[in-house]
């Protein structure tokens, strides 16, 4: 599967049909560069002037038929995206539900995640059922990183409260097998949302919300290389988070990001 094609045509709002005019091909033409076949070079010039990314983005491989390297940087980058917000909500569904193994989150509120998908608890349980282990981390409403991040926005303990806001959502994973939740106190430079090969991060930039902020979609090609290093990044702050006992914190009931 082209999954850079896949996003970049979900980013522009293009249809398969409307490439399809655009290059004078049959629409089931597009469909197989969806799942992989590389399109002749008139085609692939021209795919990628309308959707206004550059040919080798769309098909590094092309290179290495041609006798150039198809492995360079950036070649785990799947797809990018102006801020968080404009991811489409079915990107997160099926990345979520297509998961098999692993599912891993590291946010300091994350309200965005339950209240984009009212029934994300019941997912993530469900994938649990299914072998798939969820780990989520949340920032520490107690601790200093998330009071820090709280000035830097220009919110104060509104991070906090959002925090316990979110938190909420997902009390009902901590009886399943599977699935954990723990709180973290450190500085994060990144939000991680990976699926398996998949991991979508979403930079921090200071003084904006994370909302605001732009995403990158990294899909796993090689050892050491971009996903890879988020992911050790990942494992890092787990190691050192505490396991969140809702029993003993104080929650809150609503909130919003």
């Amino acid at each position: 599967m082209n999954e850079r094609l896949h996003s970049v045509l979900a980013q522009r709002d293009v249809s398969p049909e409307s490439l399809a005019e655009v290059c004078e091909v049959d629409a089931k033409t597009v469909s197989r560069w969806l799942s992989g076949r590389v399109p002749h070079p008139r085609h692939r010039f021209r795919a990628a002037q309308h959707l206004r990314v550059e040919e080798t983005f769309l098909w590094p491989v092309a290179k290495s038929r041609t006798g150039q390297s198809g492995v360079g940087v950036g070649i785990e980058l799947v797809g990018t995206y102006q801020n968080r917000a404009s991811v489409p909500r079915d990107v997160w569904l099926s990345l979520l539900q297509g998961a098999q193994e692993q599912i891993d989150v590291l946010v300091f509120s994350g309200t965005f995640f339950a209240q984009s998908n009212p029934y994300v608890a019941k997912m993530l349980t469900e994938r649990a059922a299914a072998g798939v282990r969820v780990r989520l981390c949340f920032g520490d409403p107690r601790g200093q990183a998330a009071a820090i991040r709280g000035r830097e926005e220009g919110i104060g303990d509104t991070l906090a409260a959002k925090i316990r806001a979110s938190l909420t959502y997902y009390r009902p994973l901590l009886p399943e097998a599977g699935c954990e939740v723990r709180l973290h106190d450190t500085t994060l430079y990144n939000s991680l949302f990976r699926y398996d090969d998949n991991l979508l991060v979403n930079p921090h930039i200071w003084g904006q919300p994370a909302s605001a902020n732009p995403l990158f979609h990294l899909k796993r090609a090689q050892a050491n290389g971009w996903f890879d290093n988020y992911a050790q990044s990942f494992d890092a702050v787990w190691a050192d988070a505490r396991p969140w006992n809702p029993d003993q914190e104080e929650t809150a009931t609503h909130g919003q990001d």
